[in-house]
């Protein structure tokens, strides 16, 4: 008896010419370069770095006025001559020094410019802004003497416009410092007409200390004033 025979149909799918082999994950793992740094890392340098650049702004533009207090830059930038000498009466040059532009009258921790033309209150404050200043406000007995004294100096004129004026029936300082009736150095009998004689003036052949005088606003004199600049 003949043996039978079994055929089996077997199917072998498509191989590519080269094999490829595949690497085990934690084989490439392996294969990256390992961190050098955090991801957070660039970040925090390029803020410190626009810290830095604020920083150095902010010196170069401050640093020049730095020593100049509360003063406008317009005054330092008005003027190019100065006169300057302590800061502290009998101090030392490492103290400070004070400086006024030249022709100025420094007394304290202000500068004084007292004109040698006239015109009108409202131009006369003018004229002081223009120069990075305004009409004076006397807050002192002591500021008051020293003025009283320069405007009785020779060639001055016989009234000085200070930056005291009347509005609605009340006497207002320029700057908006506080009027106080009981430092104020008024002639005997002044003021006289406060509805009609809005302006003051410091009258130079009244009394040295008591010699306000309100006047009309028309052509005066004037004593100007800023702060010192301190270098």
């Amino acid at each position: 008896m003949a043996s039978e025979i079994t055929y089996a149909e077997v199917k072998f799918q498509n191989t590519s010419p080269a094999a490829v082999v595949k690497v085990p994950p934690e084989t490439k793992k392996q294969q990256h370069h390992p961190q050098k740094y955090p991801l957070w890392l660039p970040w925090l340098i390029s803020v410190l770095l626009l810290l830095l650049c604020i920083a150095l702004v902010t010196v170069l533009l401050v640093a020049p006025f730095s020593h100049s207090g509360d003063q406008p830059p317009a005054f330092k930038q008005k003027f190019k001559e100065w006169s300057c000498d302590s800061a502290v009466p009998g101090g030392k040059a490492e103290e400070g020094w004070a400086c006024c532009p030249k022709g100025w009258k420094r007394f304290q921790g202000s500068c004084y410019y007292l004109s040698g033309d006239a015109t009108s209150w409202a131009n006369s404050e003018q004229n002081c802004t223009g120069m990075g200043s305004h009409l004076v406000v006397i807050t002192s007995k002591a500021e008051q003497d020293f003025l009283s004294k320069e405007v009785k100096k020779p060639l001055r004129g016989e009234n000085h416009y200070i930056g005291l004026i009347a509005q609605m029936g009340q006497w207002h300082w320029v700057d908006q410092t506080p009027f106080n009736v009981t430092a104020a150095f008024w002639r005997e009998g002044e003021p006289s007409n406060p509805d009609d004689e809005k302006c003051v003036v410091i009258h130079r052949t009244s009394g040295l200390l008591n010699n306000w005088n309100d006047v009309q606003c028309n052509s005066h004199h004037r004593i100007c004033e800023a702060a010192a600049i301190i270098v």
